[in-house]
């Protein structure tokens, strides 16, 4: 189902229906405020979780260990633990998280374009 075509036919409820559900599901799995920020990061590198929590400003350690927790059993986020005195843990996407690079660099062009058109109806 090609998403232009949408404006043009009209479908029926079920069609509809299974085009929203998967969209909902994305939504529900990188959606919130911490969430997004947190795959951004770590696909920028990897990090321990002091580095995470300073990378994102205003998250607090309970937040992010909870979000973390989350995304590690979606299978987006790996953690891996070292056998070091004191043990350092370190947090990586997973294949399967770098697979959303795409979803967020569109995203990111449409937040722009979106920033530049307000922006630019602000000042006439």
């Amino acid at each position: 189902m090609n998403l232009e075509n949408k404006h043009k036919e009209i479908h029926t409820h079920q069609e509809c229906k299974t085009f929203i559900l998967p969209v909902r599901d994305v939504l529900e799995l990188i959606g919130g405020k911490w969430r997004l920020p947190i795959i951004i990061a770590l696909s920028f590198q990897n990090h321990r979780f002091k580095e995470l929590e300073r990378q994102i400003v205003g998250i607090t350690p309970r937040m992010l260990s909870k979000e973390l927790k989350d995304l590690e059993v979606n299978g987006l986020v790996n953690r891996t633990v070292f056998d070091t005195m004191p043990v350092s843990v370190e947090y990586s996407l997973t294949d399967y998280g770098k697979s959303l690079d795409k979803v967020i660099e569109t995203i990111r062009d449409w937040g722009v374009k979106h920033r530049t058109k307000i922006i630019t109806d602000e000042t006439r």
